[in-house]
């Protein structure tokens, strides 16, 4: 790791922790957040957050093929209209320099999700790309990132 960017400047961590918190008080779907989180991690070749977020959402109970088919999300038909709205506008924005957040992209975003899940959305795109820049740039060390805890169900 280039610097621990936790422990030398925790602030940061704690901001970026507060977008998490805004993002996860919103109505929308957790499943859905971790395959946007993966996607941008791809683009961005975050290992880390590729790690990260494949681990928290195979504990989660997402399907193995909805993990390794993210990446070819437009070929895949296991993706709903609104995952596939919320992946396209997940691409756009992480490649804002050379998609410009295209009108046709946002209109199918629109279409899926409510003006506050939209903003939702967009900034969970933030925050993922923001985590994506610390732990690429400052080089965070792949592979040992432990899941948090599975949530309980209750039994019948």
């Amino acid at each position: 790791m280039r610097v621990d960017y936790r422990s030398v400047f925790p602030a940061a961590v704690t901001a970026m922790a507060g977008l998490e918190q805004a993002v996860q008080s919103s109505s929308l779907e957790a499943e859905l957040l971790e395959l946007v989180k993966l996607r941008a991690s791809q683009i961005n070749g975050c290992g880390y957050c590729v790690d990260m977020h494949t681990k928290d959402a195979t504990n989660m109970g997402v399907e193995n093929q909805r993990l390794h088919l993210v990446v070819a999300w437009k070929e895949a038909p296991v993706y709903s209209p609104r995952e596939r709205a919320a992946l396209a506008w997940c691409e756009a924005l992480t490649m804002l320099p050379s998609s410009g957040a295209p009108d046709d992209v946002y209109e199918q975003v629109a279409a899926q999700f409510d003006p506050e899940e939209i903003v939702a959305l967009t900034l969970a795109i933030v925050a993922i790309n923001g985590w994506n820049r610390f732990a690429v740039g400052l080089r965070a060390l792949v592979g040992n990132y432990v899941p948090r805890a599975a949530p309980a169900t209750t039994a019948p």
